[in-house]
């Protein structure tokens, strides 16, 4: 039985703060991340990476990494060292193998942000993928480029792939890698990697009049036949508007790795130096991205309402479609904000209700620059004097209409922010405080265990074995409070900064040193106890077992004839069995020194002098019965 996992507790702190007034200037909200293509390319990687360690692979990512243990089988093969796992298939079990892997990236100095046991065991996608992309990132690219940032004094690992992929592919005149995502979409970038290390290969004339997809195809399959590489990325995925970026980057890893890497300090100048406009992050490319697609292309139904009115020709009719989308979206707001249940009295449902509301506030800064451009555009309409006395006073009134819904949405949502936030730490509060009594009380029965006086039979020691199974049942059924405190929330704003969360973090570290040092004795106290029970069990089998022999051996001695010969055959029968009994007590001896080394060990374990006194009695009763059996066998042989 192995005690529930050390946790590390952390805090989420959100700064969310609504203006009062409506900003003017453009927001932009990012997109999502490419979650399927990551699926399916992490998966990948993974069963790449079980394939070659003889495990069986993974299905579906977000089910089959719940229970901790595939990631735990992930863990091994990438730190090379045996990992425990807990084989049961309760939340308990997966929380504490899942705790397990937290603790492994912990030691190996791997950045996790916000990413808790509870989160993986209840399949969150969004974090799961960030858990594997920080393991991907630390063995997958950071490692394989560690000699060569190293070499040339340099840390940002995407800036040497960059470097070296631009100074790679420089001879071809098709291709100009800028980034880690559009760069890749035609194919040609992919193959002239391949073939500036490897032109044998293929043509590359022939590739240049290959379509996209064909193009990635071709590079994969060849990457894959003469280089080992895995096939991570399909190339529907990548010949699109906007790859996935960290997929790239694990692709190219591979290469790099197989790959000859001379990277030259001028090649990095050459990234550093490149135009502003084409070091944009994946994110901001989607943004640029999504304004020129067609309005149809955008997938979600809550986007950014784009604002159809300009500072320039300002007319009446652009007016009015600016402002009715607008309303429109601030009617489906407002009907989203009454859905939002009451706050509920369960920390965990508060934290999701904190969560959802959370985006919903996110959303609502979004769209203010929107609010914003509509009321610019009346106050110009107005300003330039074209309307009518009917119109002017129509658009007045728009505009406080729209300004006051604005308002009292914006109000009522900083309002319930508030009111979820004043709750949620009332409950947290009420956590910490019930685990710090809980802790209390429990290491108050620690010590009363420690000084629990151990008798002198293995009965007493079963006792012992018992009462520390209830106290890591206790441990297991508070595990799961404890899980739910590894994400505590906190609001920061301008005024209260860093401070808010100075107490609370000074009380979590508290705590999870005492619950850490709980956990600590607990499973060291149970290894003790299970060794010494094994031994003593070992000790008390062998001696019964010697007892026995013993017993056999008295009775053959006392059937041997040493007087009263008839003739030389008798005489010559009992010298030869006086000589077997000989042999099997020599051969016997080592056993008899092997119970008592034991049993040394066990009372140096037991450190319980009544305890030791009683086993250093029964083996001195045994080694009195053998000499007593030496002495009778050389006195029967001399006679």
């Amino acid at each position: 039985m192995s005690g529930p996992a050390a946790t590390t507790f952390h805090w989420k702190k959100c700064r969310l703060d609504l203006p009062g007034h409506v900003a003017l200037q453009a927001c932009k909200r990012l997109p999502d991340e490419h979650n399927d293509v990551q699926k399916k390319t992490f998966t990948k990687w993974i069963n790449a990476r079980f394939s070659k360690s003889g495990k069986p692979p993974i299905n579906d990512m977000f089910t089959d990494l719940k229970d901790g243990r595939k990631l735990l089988d992930l863990l091994e093969g990438l730190t090379g060292t045996s990992l425990p796992k807990e084989r049961g298939s309760t939340r308990v079990h997966a929380l504490n193998n899942v705790n397990r892997v937290l603790q492994v990236l912990h030691q190996n100095n791997v950045e996790l942000v916000n990413i808790g046991g509870t989160d993986i065991v209840d399949g969150n996608h969004k974090l799961t993928l960030g858990l594997l992309w920080s393991i991907i990132l630390h063995w997958q690219v950071k490692d394989v480029m560690k000699d060569v940032m190293s070499d040339l004094q340099q840390t940002n690992s995407e800036k040497i792939l960059l470097s070296w992929v631009r100074q790679t592919t420089r001879p071809y005149s098709q291709v100009n890698v800028l980034n880690f995502t559009t760069s890749w979409t035609d194919g040609l970038a992919f193959n002239a990697v391949l073939h500036r290390h490897k032109p044998d290969l293929f043509s590359w004339d022939k590739v240049v009049k290959m379509s996209p997809i064909e193009r990635l195809e071709h590079a994969f399959s060849k990457a894959q036949t003469y280089l080992g590489i895995e096939k991570l990325l399909d190339p529907e995925d990548v010949a699109v508007q906007l790859p996935d970026k960290k997929s790239i980057i694990m692709y190219l890893t591979s290469l790099f790795e197989v790959l000859p890497q001379q990277v030259t300090i001028d090649a990095i100048r050459e990234v550093e130096t490149l135009p502003r406009k084409y070091k944009k992050e994946c994110e901001e490319e989607a943004i640029n991205i999504q304004s020129t697609a067609p309005e149809e292309e955008h997938e979600s139904p809550r986007a950014e309402t784009p604002s159809t009115v300009t500072e320039v020709d300002m007319d009446l009719d652009s007016y009015q479609i600016a402002l009715e989308e607008v309303l429109t979206w601030l009617l489906s707001a407002e009907d989203t904000f009454q859905e939002q249940d009451d706050i509920s009295d369960d920390v965990e449902e508060v934290k999701d209700q904190f969560a959802t509301h959370e985006a919903f506030m996110m959303e609502l800064t979004a769209h203010q620059s929107s609010v914003g451009s509509v009321l610019q555009a009346g106050n110009q309409l107005i300003t330039q004097g074209t309307l009518s006395d009917e119109e002017e006073f129509e658009i007045q009134e728009q505009m406080t209409l729209l300004n006051a819904r604005w308002e009292a949405l914006r109000v009522e949502s900083m309002d319930r922010q508030s009111r979820l936030h004043d709750v949620l730490m009332e409950l947290q509060k009420k956590q910490l405080q019930q685990l710090s009594a809980w802790l209390t009380l429990t290491e108050e029965r620690i010590q009363k265990m420690e000084t629990c006086p151990l008798d002198d039979d293995v009965k007493s020691l079963q006792k012992l074995l018992e009462e520390h199974k209830s106290l890591q049942s206790d441990l297991e059924a508070e595990q799961v409070k404890v899980n739910s405190l590894t994400h505590m929330v906190v609001i920061v704003d301008e005024n209260s900064g860093e401070s808010a969360t100075a107490i609370l973090e000074d009380q979590l570290q508290k705590l999870g040193e005492r619950w850490t040092a709980v956990c600590r004795w607990t499973e060291e106290r149970w290894n003790r106890l299970q060794e010494i029970n094994i031994l003593w069990q070992e000790l008390l089998e062998e001696q019964c077992l010697l007892k026995a022999w013993l017993t056999e051996k008295e009775e053959a001695l006392n059937k041997v004839q040493t007087s009263n010969f008839k003739d030389q055959k008798e005489l010559s029968v009992s010298v030869r069995r006086l000589a077997i009994l000989k042999e099997d007590m020599e051969m016997k001896r080592q056993t008899l020194d092997q119970l008592s080394e034991i049993g040394q060990d066990v009372g140096q374990l037991l450190d319980n002098s009544k305890a030791s006194k009683k086993i250093n009695s029964d083996s001195e009763e045994l080694t009195q019965r053998w000499d007593s059996l030496v002495q009778r066998l050389e006195d029967s042989s001399n006679q």
